[in-house]
């Protein structure tokens, strides 16, 4: 009976209007600044060295088999060029596979110095994307039978797999103080359809607008070769169609050790609070997170988990020579 519950649960969350209205949300990370090609295109590039990130996030986990992002990038600042290079896999899939999406997708942005502490970023995104549903994990109406086996369905059959393109775009300022940050993604609302039943264009994926902010609060000198220590409060919010987020919050290393706290607020209701915590040292960055939902959705999902895994190749000696614009640390 608790399988029934949490696969109905999913199935109807994944495909509410399915057949008539239905549209897709994108997945985001509660840990954003651990996956910055994810969040704003203009984030490419902030270290001239090779960076390569992980993450995995298992969304409700009390739900069986419910919503896991996997995802591996690389994004590199070429300093002659003024201009950051980046590549990102990524797979969002739900219901072990009754519903998955699977992105390449290629980054570059280019930045205005008005000094190294100082300067407006651009940047652009393209992605290929493979969208499939097994519609037969589905179970309609029509096909419940008293006492007997499920009977076929007179819905039209699905297109089990699609793919289309998909472009974004993004902007940053940086300074000494704060940085804010613009990303746009979806520009071309592709259409995300299965059946030819929705020829309204009702299935284009909905444009995703994101603005973050953030600062950095100083604990100690910044000396070279001295361990670091920096509060950073920070605001994310997103629009996507009908849904809205706001998150606020904020992020503190002390040598080694970093954390966090935000809490996520849907509009309509108190989300969930998110508790990050990681080392960072040398290269290697890893950090872990858990959403304690709030919502009246608790009982049923039991939160979600969060993982990212940063290797920053950047020599370390050249890391602690302040030619980084403090604020934006948070995303390397």
């Amino acid at each position: 009976m608790g399988n029934l519950f949490y696969g109905t649960l999913l199935i109807g969350i994944l495909f509410w209007g399915y057949g008539q209205n239905a549209t897709a949300q994108d997945p985001l990370y509660s840990q954003y600044f651990a996956a910055p090609l994810q969040l704003n295109p203009a984030l490419t590039g902030l270290v001239d060295a090779p960076v390569f990130t992980l993450n995995y996030r298992n969304q409700w986990s009390q739900i069986p088999n419910g919503y896991a992002t996997y995802a591996a990038s690389y994004n590199q600042y070429v300093p002659n060029l003024n201009s950051g290079f980046g590549a990102l896999v990524e797979a969002d899939v739900a219901g072990q596979g009754l519903f998955a999406t699977y992105r390449v997708g290629l980054f570059y942005a280019y930045d205005i110095r008005f000094n190294k502490r100082f300067y407006i970023r651009m940047g652009l995104e393209a992605n290929a994307v493979n969208a499939r549903l097994d519609q037969s994990q589905l179970v309609f109406l029509d096909q419940l039978s008293v006492g007997g086996p499920p009977t076929p369905s007179s819905e039209a059959p699905a297109v089990p797999s699609i793919t289309y393109f998909d472009a974004g775009m993004g902007a940053l300022v940086n300074t000494p103080y704060f940085y804010v940050g613009l990303g746009l993604k979806h520009l071309n609302t592709p259409q995300v359809a299965f059946t030819t039943n929705n020829a309204d264009g009702s299935t284009a994926l909905p444009l995703r607008l994101v603005v973050h902010a953030g600062s950095e609060l100083a604990l100690n000198p910044r000396k070279v070769g001295q361990w670091k220590s920096f509060i950073t409060p920070t605001a994310l919010f997103v629009k996507q169609g009908a849904f809205h987020q706001l998150q606020l919050g904020g992020y503190a290393r002390h040598k080694i050790i970093l954390g966090g706290i935000w809490f996520r607020h849907t509009f309509s209701n108190a989300d969930a609070v998110i508790w990050m915590l990681g080392i960072q040292k040398g290269i290697v960055k890893l950090t872990y997170s858990y959403d304690w939902t709030v919502s009246a959705l608790a009982s049923a999902t039991g939160g979600s988990h969060e993982i990212a895994l940063t290797f920053n190749l950047l020599n370390e000696r050249k890391r602690y020579q302040n030619r980084y614009n403090d604020c934006l640390e948070i995303f390397r």
